[in-house]
């Protein structure tokens, strides 16, 4: 499978990350399976837009989640992540809480719209597309192919 990463400079040694604030899925390295969004990713970083491209082969020991559309077990998933609260995947996947949707959860979390309200505001978004690689031992499934500026 080719998955993508955008960033602001040529990462072929990809690194879990630990430190700033917290992601949709917990720290790690994010990629995704579609460009598009990649780029999207790029073009919000300041100085340099970088597409890094990489092959990640299938490892079925690794503890895998996957969340195939937004339900509210992920939004569940999303808050806990959102709010620190680690889990002990290797690798999680999923659709994304971008800015807009971010917003909402944001406001469920913190009580302003109900759960109803919640799926009412996001279900007329674009589709999303995250992976992140949690542990070292999955990201030594990630293979660093190319990289291209925007």
């Amino acid at each position: 499978m080719e998955l993508f990463h955008g960033s602001n400079v040529v990462v072929d040694q990809p690194k879990i990350i630990t430190d700033g604030y917290y992601k949709d899925f917990g720290y790690g390295f994010y990629c995704t399976n579609l460009e598009k969004q990649a780029k999207r990713w790029a073009l919000v970083k300041q100085h340099g837009h970088v597409v890094n491209v990489y092959d990640y082969l299938e490892n079925k020991s690794l503890n895998i989640r996957v969340f195939d559309e937004m339900t509210d077990e992920w939004l569940d998933f999303v808050v806990a992540c959102r709010q620190g609260i680690k889990h002990d995947y290797d690798m999680v996947e999923g659709p994304m809480a971008d800015d807009t949707i971010w917003n909402y959860v944001d406001d469920f979390t913190r009580g302003e719209i109900s759960r109803t309200a919640f799926w009412e505001l996001v279900k007329f978004k674009y589709p999303t597309h995250q992976i992140v690689f949690c542990s070292e031992k999955a990201l030594k499934q990630l293979h660093f192919k190319r990289s291209y500026s925007l």
